[in-house]
């Protein structure tokens, strides 16, 4: 920080993908802009360097995607996943925005993989970052530091300083710094990692949550916006949550501790019942319900049970799954009741009704007579040996956010755009998604929003 000397016309709170994509955008805008990360450097880029794969709109297949996927497929799809509530307007301006992505971000230094196989279905909708979203962030730090904006890292912001609406200053490291600039971006993330605001809309099952991401993101600039007049928008109980192995660390165990055992056995919660559809649709659309299905179950735990012949049909955790020759030797295992897993494994496999198993498709092998039902994928577990993984709810970012406009503009509560003040990212995601997720789309929403800020912020501060 002592190194750092003012003027600067946009300030950027938060070192994710929506922070450099506007830093990067207001640099080549002729912006001086300095950016603010919490993290060490080690650790930069918040949920970002989680990441794997973007979603994007394209018309034809490429060398990274298998086919076109159109405005108004995406549309479709997200309507279905949030069941209409969403602002379309910022919907669709992301979903239209999003279609040069597949190159504005390798021009940047992102590389792309060649197109995945197996049960992800993404192949046609979403590109993967060759080295997934810490190379991702990677490259755009190097084009940044190249491009002239400035870095500091270990800065966290405590206060925002306002009047009339407008960005005057931002405290920082505790009130040691004060630093001005002439527009603001704040890309800061949401408050997933601040348990004791959880709580207030979860109460003590927040205890129980896992953060798939930073600790970092505490929500405090969130709290500031709000707090100096911001409108707020979304569900304070909305996020997005998935089923994350039990044994993960609390905060920061990432991509690989997400289980996608779901769609291909049952789960059951430390009651041993089943509770919802494991095979409702394919799993990018309806993996992020089942954090919070998990977190409205008691204690927030269940497990999912699968066989032998499951196994290799989804990606393994990072940990090893819990194996048994027996129902009731695994459910000892699971310290779950015994006879009672026993029968629930019976009662479906009694239920299951022949069909064409086929992950790729969804397909006709079904269950009847079972509440819930199982619509696709169902085959009988009974190919030992059996295995099952604890189930948590895994925290990925909440949906509780500031109300923005089509040039990222934060609204005020008297329905005012405050002059020089813009949000890109989880902080604004509340906007679009008020329930439900597609897979790779929270990188749209931060590259879309984070160059309309970047763009708008250096419009301002240059004028």
């Amino acid at each position: 920080m002592a190194g750092l000397t003012q003027p600067f016309d946009v300030l950027v709170i938060g070192g994710g993908n929506a922070g450099l994509c506007a830093a990067i955008t207001a640099r080549r805008a002729g912006a001086r802009v300095l950016v603010l990360e919490s993290a060490t450097k080690d650790f930069r880029g918040g949920n970002s360097r989680h990441t794997r794969d973007i979603r994007y709109m394209h018309e034809a297949a490429t060398n990274y995607v298998t086919g076109r996927y159109s405005k108004e497929e995406f549309w479709e799809d997200l309507r279905q996943v949030t069941g209409g509530e969403t602002n379309e307007l910022l919907t669709r301006l992301t979903i239209q925005a999003s279609e040069d992505l597949g190159d504005w971000m390798p021009a940047n230094g992102v590389r792309w993989q060649k197109p995945l196989r197996g049960t992800l279905h993404l192949a046609k909708s979403n590109l993967f970052m060759l080295g997934g979203g810490k190379a991702m962030m990677n490259a755009y730090y190097e084009t940044a530091s190249r491009l002239g904006v400035e870095i500091a890292y270990e800065t966290e912001v405590s206060e925002l300083k306002m009047c009339d609406g407008g960005f005057l200053s931002a405290c920082c490291n505790g009130g040691r710094r004060e630093i001005q600039a002439k527009a603001l971006v704040v890309a800061s993330g949401g408050f997933e990692a601040n348990i004791p605001w959880l709580k207030e809309y979860w109460g003590d099952a927040a205890d129980n949550f896992i953060i798939r991401g930073t600790k970092h993101n505490q929500g405090r600039m969130l709290k500031e916006l709000l707090d100096h007049g911001a409108k707020p928008v979304g569900d304070p109980r909305g996020c997005h949550a998935v089923a994350l192995d039990a044994r993960a660390p609390k905060f920061d165990g990432g991509i690989v501790t997400r289980l996608d055992s779901v769609p291909f056995g049952i789960v059951v919660n430390k009651e041993v019942k089943r509770f919802y559809d494991e095979g409702e649709d394919f799993w990018p659309k309806r993996y992020a319900i089942w954090g919070g299905l998990i977190a409205r179950q008691p204690d927030q735990i269940a497990y999912s049970i699968v066989d032998a012949k499951a196994l290799p049909r989804f990606m393994p955790s990072v940990f090893p799954p819990i194996e048994a020759e027996s129902i009731p030797e695994l459910a000892s295992a699971l310290g779950l009741d015994s006879s009672a897993l026993a029968t629930a494994v019976s009662e479906f496999n009694q239920a299951v009704r022949p069909g064409a198993f086929d992950p790729g498709i969804l397909d006709n092998c079904r269950t009847e007579g079972i509440d819930p039902p199982k619509s696709h994928w169902a085959r009988p577990i009974d190919s030992p040996p059996y295995y099952g993984y604890p189930l948590r709810p895994g925290i990925t970012f909440t949906y509780l956010g500031v109300t923005i406009d089509e040039q990222a503009r934060v609204i005020m509560q008297d329905e005012r755009a405050a002059k020089n003040i813009f949000a890109a990212g989880e902080i604004m995601a509340g906007n679009i998604l008020r329930k439900g997720y597609l897979g790779g789309f929270g990188l749209t929403i931060g590259a879309v929003f984070g160059r309309i800020a970047g763009r708008e912020a250096a419009r301002f501060a240059c004028a």
